[in-house]
């Protein structure tokens, strides 16, 4: 059974969130047919955008968009505060070999691009604003590789 748990410390000064996904995972791969190593990836998306989702307020809907240059071509996910969440990736057979430690090569699959979050307000409810859009490079360069300057 998935969770999705809300804890404040500190006179709610912090705040930690943490998520089970493993049934939508699981459902995300019957329904689009993923390979083990898209399916790692949209599902670390999934439970990603879950977990800032869970962050909105009233009204708003939250999308996340990988554009990339990998096998995978790109990840789409968008969620509620409600706990909705749903997603996809572009070519959901592409499949890479595992890494030498024997994990998923995640980001070899999703490879160089772009990182979108989407925010909206009212969009449900017809309450039309523009939307928040921000976004970052992805660099899938392990940081053992990186030179800090």
């Amino acid at each position: 059974m998935d969770k999705l748990i809300h804890a404040t410390a500190a006179d709610n000064t912090i705040r930690v969130l943490s998520a089970t996904t493993t049934d939508i995972v699981s459902e995300a791969v019957r329904r689009h047919q993923t390979s083990p190593t898209a399916t790692a990836a949209l599902g670390r998306v999934l439970t990603g955008t879950l977990l800032m989702a869970a962050t909105l307020k009233d009204f708003d809907r939250l999308s996340v968009r990988i554009e990339s240059e990998g096998p995978v071509g790109g990840v789409v996910a968008e969620a509620t505060l409600n706990g909705t969440v749903r997603g996809y990736v572009k070519n959901p057979e592409a499949e890479l070999p595992g890494r030498p430690d024997g994990k998923f090569d995640v980001a070899g699959i999703v490879g160089e691009g772009t990182f979108y979050v989407i925010r909206e307000s009212g969009f449900d409810i017809g309450l039309h604003r523009d939307p928040y859009v921000g976004s970052v490079p992805i660099d899938s360069t392990p940081f053992s590789q990186k030179r800090i300057v």
